[in-house]
């Protein structure tokens, strides 16, 4: 069986000042019980890269109301007054990333790839310090791949050796993330016999994945 452990052991691997990738879209896909036990071991000074800081009291919404998080690169932080009041503050350095902009550089950050070329934000304040490439007669910014010491990530079903598979929102941002985390932690809902996820049904084969953290 793939190394499965308790959500405390999982949190006990992420130390002070690592850069995390976690999964969810507004917290649908995030590692809930990972991430109470992040916070309940007081880790500090974290990077989160993710779609978003979900909401005061869910999913990153906690690392950040425990005062966990340095640095966040996301997309959006609409629906988080906390974090829009810590980075005015200045308590936290956000960086914010066009959606597509973002998934593709962490995908770019999975598969190796150097970086992508995206219109995305010419003309605008994401192109200031990126370097612009011609191609055809239009210009494009080179944005540069994302990568994470970890990458965790909310599952609706692994199997023994730690295929994944997934509902709803939880397909936008999971699959990939879990590419490009140099070590990668999934929490499903449930770990089932290899066989009783259909093969086309695995979106995150277990070649990827570390730790399965245990369901309740």
């Amino acid at each position: 069986m793939k190394g499965t452990l308790k959500a405390e052991a999982a949190a006990s691997l992420i130390p002070d000042g690592a850069s995390l990738m976690i999964g969810g879209f507004m917290g649908v896909g995030t590692p809930e019980r990972l991430i109470d036990a992040i916070v309940a071991r007081g880790v500090r000074d974290l990077t989160v890269i993710a779609n978003d800081t979900a909401l005061p009291g869910k999913g990153i919404g906690k690392l950040i109301s425990a005062g966990a998080v340095s640095r966040v690169i996301a997309s959006h932080i609409g629906l988080n007054p906390e974090t829009q009041a810590m980075m005015i503050s200045g308590e936290i350095e956000v960086e914010l990333v066009p959606q597509g902009t973002l998934i593709e550089r962490i995908r770019a950050g999975g598969v190796g790839l150097g970086g992508v070329l995206t219109p995305t934000g010419i003309g605008t304040e994401v192109e200031i310090g990126k370097r612009v490439i011609e191609v055809d007669g239009k210009p494009y910014l080179l944005e540069t791949p994302l990568k994470a010491d970890f990458a965790l990530i909310g599952a609706f079903q692994a199997d023994y050796v730690g295929n994944l598979n997934y509902l709803l929102t939880a397909h936008n941002f999971n699959p990939v993330i879990a590419m490009a985390g140099a070590h990668v932690i999934a929490e499903p809902e449930a770990i089932l016999p290899v066989g009783l996820i259909p093969p086309d049904a695995v979106k995150t084969p277990g070649v990827l994945v570390d730790h399965l953290v245990i369901p309740k």
